[in-house]
């Protein structure tokens, strides 16, 4: 190479170390596609950059990215810099995304975040969900660490580490999807494929600063993805912003949202119940003062009980679905290798064995009326405002050395969340400035099922009154 080329690709480096070094809100989808195409560095700097970072990282990166192939990555860097000079671009060309460690991957055992799949055999295919993504031409960025089999919403795993909060390295990310989110926040990807059956995308970005995005469970296909409670289970992003949400969302469920910005004023839905008011009074204050800012912003907000809301929260906490299906998921696997599992995880499991089927059932029938009786009592409003956590993201240490304390804040961590899932609704968790914490404060937005286009378009309007 001439001292001109080598010089030309050390800027290239430059530019592409300064990017990954940034804040996940300055390194969205579209600006990294942006810097690909003006020349500014590539796909292949991506890659190179983003194994330094891996290394630099320590412990932060080899918890949150569990498996990594450098030179796969590179090569499939080097291949999209080929179509590019062939004037040829795919939607997700060069962008990195990390994928949860329970989707199937051809020539992989999948895991699920634990040791007793190890003997396993390998996975046939690709996951629909991770094949429509490598055809939109991303860059594998390795398989992220998780809750044991999914089943937490606290992103806790014995076996190969619990990921660190980016603010706050004492702290968890929050689960399932723990170690995508933290690839994200870390600059180890773009954004990260995961899975939500009571929070699991919303939880880990609402308390890593992002962006989740759980869509209606038919829009993306879950084959080849290990189930954890499959009336339940959707899949979905975490990435840096709605926009980026979006994008991939088309990608993953073939569908084209409308990206024409709102220009009316939003209606919001605050729900008044116990589901929104038990929350910590540091959350309750600084979600208040939000709500006062929209409303100076001229979002409209009404306050009123959503009886829905209310009956599906009263159904999750008679023990929902979760617990139930997920005991008859892992009703073999179980027996056999209990010695394997995380204890805490066991312990969740094991207490399904006793639920009748009266008891299962009485849960799962009223689902669709309830479903529906939700579509009706939120029509005239935009979409439904909560918080999306009733609490900021605890400390690792605590929950590791007490198993009651774990079982508590599991479940006021998926509490107001979980109840979308049963609801089957469009939910997206965005972040929100909090006035009196460095962390920001989730923000979860709520449509009837099927409504992903339309809420992504409130959520993106949202998410644009609260960047002035």
């Amino acid at each position: 190479m001439s001292d001109e080329g080598m010089s030309a690709e050390r800027v290239k480096m430059d530019n592409a170390r300064e990017f990954w070094a940034r804040s996940p809100r300055q390194r969205t989808l579209t600006q990294l596609l942006a810097a690909y195409q003006a020349g500014s560095f590539g796909p292949e700097q991506t890659a190179t950059v983003l194994a330094e970072r891996h290394q630099a990282l320590g412990e932060t990166a080899s918890h949150s990215i569990i498996s990594r192939d450098d030179a796969g990555m590179s090569a499939q860097a080097a291949a999209q810099q080929q179509l590019k000079a062939a004037a040829t671009s795919l939607p997700l060309g060069g962008v990195p995304v990390s994928i949860k460690d329970l989707f199937d991957e051809a020539g992989m055992t999948t895991l699920a975040g634990s040791r007793a799949l190890a003997e396993s055999h390998p996975a046939d295919q690709d996951a629909p969900a991770l094949s429509r993504l490598k055809a939109a031409g991303i860059l594998h960025a390795g398989r992220t660490s998780m809750s044991e089999f999914a089943f937490s919403g606290l992103g806790l795993n014995p076996h190969v580490g619990t990921p660190p909060n980016p603010f706050d390295g004492e702290r968890i990310t929050g689960g399932s999807t723990s170690g995508g989110a933290a690839s994200v926040a870390f600059g180890l990807a773009a954004a990260t494929l995961g899975s939500d059956t009571g929070g699991s995308l919303r939880i880990p970005a609402a308390f890593c600063g992002l962006t989740g995005f759980k869509p209606s469970q038919a829009s993306v296909p879950g084959d080849g993805a290990f189930p954890l409670s499959p009336s339940l289970d959707c899949i979905g992003p975490i990435a840096p912003s709605v926009a980026c949400c979006r994008t991939l969302w088309e990608v993953l469920s073939g569908e084209v949202a409308d990206p024409t910005p709102l220009t009316r004023p939003l209606t919001l839905l605050v729900p008044e119940s116990e589901l929104v008011s038990e929350v910590d009074a540091d959350v309750a204050a600084d979600f208040a003062a939000l709500l006062e800012r929209l409303e100076g912003l001229g979002v409209r907000l009404q306050r009123a009980p959503v009886e829905a809301i209310e009956a599906a929260y009263a159904i999750n906490q008679r023990g929902g679905l979760v617990i139930p299906e997920a005991a008859a998921v892992h009703h073999e696997l179980l027996a056999a290798h209990e010695d394997q599992y995380d204890p805490l995880i066991a312990e969740r499991l094991n207490g399904g064995r006793d639920i009748t089927a009266s008891e299962y059932l009485a849960r799962l029938w009223p689902r669709t009326a309830i479903q529906q009786r939700f579509a009706q009592q939120v029509q005239d409003v935009d979409a439904v405002l909560m918080p999306t956590v009733a609490m900021r993201a605890p400390r690792r240490d605590l929950l590791e050395q007490d198993g009651a304390l774990f079982a508590q804040l599991n479940k006021r961590a998926l509490r107001n969340t979980s109840v979308f899932n049963y609801l089957d609704a469009s939910s997206i968790s965005i972040p929100a400035p909090a006035p009196q914490n460095e962390e920001p404060l989730g923000l979860m937005l709520s449509r009837p099922q099927g409504q992903d286009v339309a809420l992504l378009r409130v959520a993106q309007a949202l998410e644009t009154l609260l960047a002035r």
